[in-house]
């Protein structure tokens, strides 16, 4: 998967004018130029960028007065990405199923939605170590800075923050999905140690069998 560089970075500035632009309709270069008052070959540079970052990509060409000129649109997924709602949704919508479901039938839904989530990457191969190591680049690439502890027995995948902290609010459950998640990356029982305190901070622990690598 792509990083799409969906930082600050992307999103303001020039980079984030043309974004708005881009989101709007399909838009040359040199319309760009004319419309955000810049040089055709900063434009350019720009729209260089943001391609090789996966935030756009060419949807054609436009007749121009001269020669035909590239078109650009979002990458798909991008729209998505850029959106703030989702996770004052997901808040909410963890919420008010603690609310009405019964603890077991939370529990085994969140631990459902983990497993479907899965499904969205390829599964890694190889040992289990290497198996560990993909998920926790999976969970770097996510957004979730994190390193592996080593003891006798024992993985730990210790991140610096948490993905869904606007959505954990001290609970559980929705920590249960990303345990299943990397269940099924894995390949083998995954528990979760994580933090949901003031600042939540994602952990899961990993048993290695006697003889593994």
């Amino acid at each position: 998967m792509k990083n799409r560089g969906l930082g600050q970075s992307s999103l303001a500035g020039t980079r984030g004018r043309i974004i708005d632009l881009i989101r709007r309709s399909r838009i040359s270069t040199t319309e760009i130029a004319e419309q955000l008052d810049l040089t055709y070959n900063a434009v350019r540079a720009h729209l260089a960028s943001l391609e090789r970052d996966g935030l756009i990509r060419r949807a054609g060409l436009r007749r121009g007065e001269t020669r035909p000129s590239a078109v650009y649109e979002l990458a798909p997924g991008v729209d998505d990405a850029l959106s703030r709602a989702y996770m004052p949704f997901a808040s909410q919508l963890v919420r008010t199923l603690a609310e009405r479901l019964p603890e077991r039938e939370l529990a085994e839904t969140m631990r459902d939605v983990g497993r479907r989530l899965a499904g969205e990457w390829p599964r890694p191969g190889g040992p289990l170590a290497q198996r560990v190591e993909a998920a926790s680049a999976l969970l770097q690439e996510l957004g979730s800075p994190n390193e592996l502890e080593r003891t006798d027995g024992v993985v730990r995948i210790r991140a610096f923050g948490c993905l869904l902290a606007a959505a954990v609010h001290g609970q559980p459950h929705v920590c249960r999905a990303m345990e299943s998640l990397l269940e099924e990356l894995i390949g083998t029982p995954v528990k979760e140690c994580c933090d949901r305190g003031e600042r939540p901070r994602c952990c899961f622990e990993i048993a290695v069998p006697p003889g593994a690598d």
